[in-house]
């Protein structure tokens, strides 16, 4: 990663404001509420980049583990990250670190970056989930695999399909007009 600039870092700074609002929109129709952070993070990292999104998506983290309400529901500290949800906010940062790493290897090309979100949205449902069933667990619940695939991860494909393209399709504007 090239060093960071004044404009990267107030870049990054932007991208963790709007991670935090679009954590604030949400709908709790569920156990873990329908918000647009994931949408925020395929932003983040289409307009930014890999490494610039991968920061951005960490300052957002840290600002919410040291108590600033950015989480889901004005939340913040570190009890929100070691709650059911917390493993899809760390999640995230593994999103970013798998879109790095595949655009780094295979290029810029739509078609890559499209796989490299999946491919860290797959991962970040992966942590998430085991998080989610952990917490679950040590709260003295028990779930099955399909049961933990039902509340976790299948409600919320539909919307982070339609999410991820208004990703792609907003995210080359934007990133035209700041000249990421």
């Amino acid at each position: 990663m090239k060093k960071l600039t004044v404009r990267d870092l107030v870049l990054c700074a932007l991208m963790a404001a709007l991670l935090a609002v679009c954590a604030w929109i949400s709908f709790p129709v569920l156990e873990i509420a329908y918000t647009l952070q994931t949408f925020g993070v395929f932003f983040a990292l289409l307009v930014l980049g890999g490494a610039r999104g991968t920061l951005a998506i960490l300052v957002y983290i840290l600002l919410g583990a040291v108590g600033l309400p950015v989480f889901t529901g004005f939340r913040g500290g570190i009890d929100a990250l070691l709650g059911v949800t917390g493993g899809y906010i760390l999640g995230f940062l593994f999103t970013g670190l798998v879109y790095w790493l595949v655009t780094g290897w295979l290029g810029r090309k739509l078609w890559v970056k499209i796989l490299a979100l999946v491919l860290g949205l797959v991962v970040c449902y992966a942590f998430g989930s085991g998080w989610f069933l952990t917490v679950y667990f040590r709260n003295g619940k028990s779930i099955g695999v399909w049961a933990l695939l039902m509340k976790c991860v299948i409600p919320y494909l539909p919307a982070d399909a339609i999410k991820m393209a208004l990703a792609l399709v907003l995210a080359p504007r934007v990133a035209k007009a700041v000249k990421a």
